[in-house]
């Protein structure tokens, strides 16, 4: 997988704006015949092969200058416009080893109205991501096992939930940690142990497992569970990892396999064609069902955002999972990724070196489209509009104008409902929900 982990494509002063050159070609100020790049560097970037470098904000958006070491260490350094060939020269060779200053982070919050409802709850969930939506409530974990929870607080038992015990491992820096993932018609949920080794799928129906869940011992202690539903019209099929370097579909009415190929290699015969030298890392459907991100690493260490068209699968591509689009190489994986909708994902942070913010990628063209600074926290996405669980509360984000736009405050939900748009948070014996308003 090619590296693609910048904060800029374009142009380091306009990331993501494709350069459009018109009229005559003059000498630009780094001494070449060219069109201007937009982008300014110190004069020392001006080389055949371009020195790494650090880039300074300019407090405008994204947009930074270039500096070599011995200019980033001045107060005032002076700077030059950069033609078209010195940034290209200096993306091509140089790299970019650290920030100076901030992005700027732009703000326009007005009343975030919505709906609430609140309700005493004596449910307990065991972790954060032990809350997820069912079309008529939520289904939590806590120490009993699976609880339905209603709107209005009460709550009751589905099905004792029994996992293997993960052994510790000083290497890892994440702790194992329950998660819950429930399908979109509220028939099956999945239990899984993040940074750990198994899980099992449920019918919440009948309480009984139907699915255990395995995804080897290699290096799983690096990453949350893949797993993930099929989709609104595929509710009996889960998604879920069989080795490090594989996803399998299983039917859930039968318990069978539908995705039978072979991936394996041994290291000693020719390396298959569709071998896959790939972590897989935390799962997220997209809302058509089409589109499945995956949070996942490859060595180096690079945590490498991957798309993979699992729609594919059923119409006879079998090695889907195995030549997905690369998205994003971060220095980072198991971080905060959501939809916007059906081809639309965001993605934290920016770049590399990582500047908080997000990304936000075309997943049908595998380009990214924007990026701005700003959001940091658990993600998710409804009607467009990007919410951010941070310090302060929940944070509602204008995508497209790069803004923040509104907080919830002192609100920090579990869960989101993609259907209803609503929200949860499940703390201290109390439930509260929180839906917005339909966007205008």
């Amino acid at each position: 997988m090619a590296e693609s982990g910048r904060l800029r494509e374009h142009g380091p002063s306009t990331p993501d704006a494709p350069t459009v050159h018109n009229g005559p070609v003059d000498v630009q100020p780094c001494g070449h015949a060219a069109y201007a790049a937009g982008f300014r560097g110190c004069a020392h970037l001006v080389a055949e092969q371009p020195p790494d470098h650090y880039g300074r904000f300019t407090g405008v958006g994204l947009a930074y200058d270039g500096l070599c070491e011995a200019c980033a260490k001045q107060d005032d350094p002076p700077v030059i416009a950069l033609c078209v060939g010195c940034a290209e020269r200096l993306d091509d060779c140089g790299d970019v080893v650290g920030w100076i200053g901030h992005p700027e982070i732009r703000h326009h919050d007005t009343d975030p109205g919505g709906t609430w409802t609140t309700a005493d709850c004596a449910v307990e969930p065991l972790d954060d991501r032990c809350v997820a939506a069912l079309p008529g409530g939520w289904l939590v974990l806590a120490e009993a096992g699976l609880v339905r929870v209603d709107g209005d607080g009460t709550s009751s038992f589905v099905a004792p939930v029994s996992l293997p015990v993960e052994p510790s491992d000083l290497r890892s820096a994440d702790p194992p940690r329950p998660a819950v993932h429930t399908s979109a018609d509220g028939r099956h949920a999945a239990v899984v142990t993040d940074f750990g080794r198994h899980g099992v799928v449920l019918d919440l129906v009948t309480g009984t497992p139907v699915l255990a869940l395995d995804r080897g011992d290699y290096r799983y202690r690096h990453s949350s569970f893949p797993v993930a539903f099929a989709g609104v019209d595929r509710d009996a099929v889960v998604v879920a990892a069989t080795d490090w370097n594989r996803l399998d579909a299983f039917d859930l009415t039968s318990g069978r396999l539908l995705t039978e190929r072979v991936t394996a290699w041994s290291g000693d015969d020719p390396k298959p064609e569709h071998y896959l030298d790939y972590f897989h890392g935390a799962l997220l459907l997209d809302p058509s069902g089409r589109w499945l991100l995956d949070d996942g690493w490859t060595w180096g260490p690079d945590g490498v955002t991957v798309v993979h068209d699992v729609a594919a699968w059923p119409g006879g591509d079998v090695h889907a999972t195995e030549h997905g689009r690369e998205l994003a190489v971060r220095e980072v994986w198991d971080v905060p990724m959501a939809w916007l909708d059906e081809r639309t994902a965001v993605l934290q942070p920016i770049g590399r070196p990582a500047v908080p913010g997000v990304e936000v990628h075309d997943v049908v063209d595998a380009r990214r489209v924007t990026a701005f600074a700003g959001p940091v926290g658990r993600m998710w996405g409804h009607d467009g509009v990007l919410y951010v669980r941070a310090a302060a509360g929940l944070e509602r984000w204008d995508p497209v104008a790069g803004a923040r736009t509104g907080v919830v405050e002192g609100f920090a939900p579990n869960a989101h409902n993609p259907r209803t748009g609503r929200f949860a948070e499940l703390a201290a014996g109390r439930l509260r929900t929180w839906t917005p308003a339909p966007p205008t």
